[in-house]
């Protein structure tokens, strides 16, 4: 007679505590308050949910969790090898989360602010050399007309003045009209300096007010960059600088508005430039802002020394 097996009894595994159900409803006030993304929305969430199972095991929900419990948490992230910016992003959802908490009035405290964000690295400024630079603007020529003359006068001017892409695409008609060898420009916060253009993007200016006034009276914009069919937006100067690029022999990725940014902030250090009137120029609150281009050209501020300091030559000619 054949036995059967023995019954195995299930052996009893511990319950998993249920979701923090605070996260949900902050989550939908962020959507409807802020209207937030559903990308930032998952990810919110997605970082509160590791950070609630995380301080389960310490006996409490996130929504209730101390700075003790959530420095064990960021310590044990830590030591798992996170990397600091996915540290900082969670640090970031929880400050968000407690901040609701307290000002819907769940808790009194926001104990994600008790605890320090962790050093990010901070990137260097990514830019052209001359010689690269001056590849890009001799590929305008190969544009179609009048496209050619619009988009080397947009180079030029980013270049010269080291201007942000809001603030070339901000630029009017009238003040085009008006430029001596200087522009007024509003920044960011509304905050006016003054830039001064160079005599090449003078040139590619006047070159391309020409053309526009010659295409008659345009009422579509006032923009000085617009053309028949509105105005230069953000995603065509992109693309154009792209194309730019591959016409120059250069990697598109590598050529950015913004690079153009840095290409004139490097050369004008690299040619000594001061870092005061650099920060001017540029728009920078902060001379800490400015002060991450030295970095890019550590071998450029060594021969500097070398040639400049008085014992440093002397030393030489001994």
């Amino acid at each position: 007679m054949t036995r059967s097996p023995p019954h195995r009894q299930k052996q009893d595994r511990p319950k998993a505590r249920p979701k923090d159900p605070l996260i949900g409803q902050f989550i939908l006030a962020l959507a409807a308050e802020t209207g937030a993304a559903n990308n930032t929305c998952s990810a919110y969430r997605r970082d509160l949910e590791l950070a609630d199972r995380q301080v389960q095991q310490r006996g409490c929900s996130v929504s209730a969790a101390g700075p003790d419990d959530l420095r064990a948490c960021f310590k044990d992230w830590s030591g798992k090898g996170l990397s600091a910016r996915t540290l900082a992003r969670r640090l970031s959802a929880l400050r968000h989360f407690m901040g609701w908490l307290v000002a819907d009035g769940y808790r009194s405290d926001n104990p994600a602010s008790l605890l320090d964000a962790p050093k990010l690295p901070q990137p260097l400024p990514k830019s052209l050399s001359e010689t690269e630079m001056q590849q890009l603007l001799e590929a305008c020529d190969k544009l179609p007309e009048p496209e050619n003359i619009r988009i080397r006068a947009a180079v030029e001017i980013l270049y010269s003045a080291g201007l942000r892409i809001s603030e070339l695409l901000q630029l009017e008609v009238t003040t085009m009209h008006a430029m001596t060898d200087s522009l007024l420009i509003s920044g960011k916060g509304g905050v006016e300096r003054m830039v001064v253009l160079g005599a090449p993007a003078i040139k590619a200016a006047r070159d391309w007010l020409a053309i526009r006034e010659a295409a008659g009276p345009d009422g579509n914009s006032s923009q000085f960059l617009a053309d028949p069919s509105g105005p230069l937006s953000r995603q065509v100067l992109s693309t154009r600088l792209k194309q730019l690029a591959r016409l120059a022999g250069l990697a598109e990725q590598r050529v950015s508005a913004h690079v153009l940014r840095h290409s004139f902030a490097t050369h004008m250090l690299n040619r000594g430039a001061d870092l005061r009137a650099l920060q001017m120029l540029l728009g920078h609150a902060d001379i800490a802002t400015t002060q991450i281009y030295t970095k890019t050209r550590q071998d450029r501020l060594s021969g500097l020394v070398a040639s400049a300091h008085p014992l440093a030559r002397d030393s030489q000619d001994g």
